[in-house]
């Protein structure tokens, strides 16, 4: 009598977490952004919430809640009740180069949030003024040896990819070069345009449009494989710098604990929705590479990127206190 009392209580769970499950969203999912609306997380999130809310069926609410180099919507996400209806759209600073830049951060991002998946990955373009004499990678890197402290490059801040990925390329490549922080990238990209700055990493599409037009001259893409927005231009790999490969991501995450089967129908939801051709070919457009990751393997992938960028922090004294 006992063991049937313990299948019926077995199989009464088991009923209990399917319902849970199916019913699960059962009301509008947010998703916190730690930055204002119209930049390119909020064009990512938008490409994909279309989709997501027919996979669920519930609508996807954007709450954008900046500050802090998106901090602030982090520490408002990894507050927030884990039952899966609050979730975050995080990139390379947010989840993985913050933690190195702010002595004081409220969140860290292994132990506070459940990766949920990766989406996409962001590769950047290295860029020079057209007013410089160079006309590839290798001609850069000998220009900028032979005058070392002269060659300036800018970024959008202290502290984020714009900046940390020059400083990787310096020690990759033995140069001595000067950063120019700047309020964000379009007056870096005016200056670098102008030639007051001669050198910028930046992510594509934007680095590719004014490289279409002459405005600046891309050199080498810091991705594996070359970039479909510039099909023409080498990976800095290509150019002989071995080894160098340096992408942002961005990705979604819950607030730790959040129950694993709830985890499992978004995770679920996302692959469908990136396994759509038309999301794929409009994220393609936007610059990114559509790179779905499950829960666990992006949470593999954040433990390992996170020393990385630690170490890129560390190597170029950046410091946001």
């Amino acid at each position: 009598m006992n063991s049937i009392k313990k299948m019926v209580v077995a199989a009464c769970c088991l009923a209990a977490s399917a319902a849970a499950l199916a019913a699960f969203p059962d009301k509008p999912i947010k998703v916190v952004i730690g930055f204002p609306a119209g930049g390119p997380l909020d064009q990512h999130a938008r490409l994909l919430t279309d989709k997501l809310q027919g996979v669920l069926g519930q609508p996807i609410v954007i709450d954008y809640k900046p500050g802090a180099g998106g901090s602030v919507g982090a520490d408002a996400v990894a507050k927030s009740p884990a039952d899966g209806y609050t979730l975050m759209l995080a990139n390379t600073g947010v989840a993985v180069i913050n933690g190195a830049l702010y002595s004081k951060l409220p969140y860290n991002t292994l132990k506070d949030f459940t990766p949920i998946a990766r989406t996409a990955m962001q590769p950047l373009a290295l860029l020079v003024t057209p007013k410089l004499p160079v006309n590839d990678l290798q001609e850069f890197v000998r220009y900028a040896k032979a005058r070392p402290g002269q060659v300036n490059y800018g970024s959008a801040g202290n502290g984020g990819i714009s900046h940390l990925v020059p400083e990787m390329f310096k020690t990759a490549t033995g140069l001595f070069m000067v950063h120019i922080p700047y309020r964000g990238s379009a007056p870096a990209f005016t200056d670098l345009m102008g030639g007051q700055v001669q050198f910028m990493a930046e992510s594509i599409p934007q680095a590719a449009n004014y490289h279409k037009q002459g405005k600046v001259r891309a050199l080498a893409v810091t991705s594996a494989q070359r970039n479909p927005a510039l099909p023409d231009i080498p990976t800095v790999i290509e150019t002989g710098i071995k080894g160098f490969e340096v992408v942002g991501f961005y990705g979604f995450l819950a607030p730790a604990g959040t129950p694993k089967d709830v985890v499992a129908r978004l995770s679920d939801a996302f692959k469908q929705v990136l396994g759509s051709a038309e999301v794929r070919e409009r994220m393609i457009s936007q610059g990114a590479d559509p790179a779905f990751l499950g829960s666990e393997e992006f949470g593999r992938f954040l433990a390992t990127e996170t020393p990385r960028w630690e170490k890129a922090v560390k190597a170029s004294g950046a410091r946001m206190d």
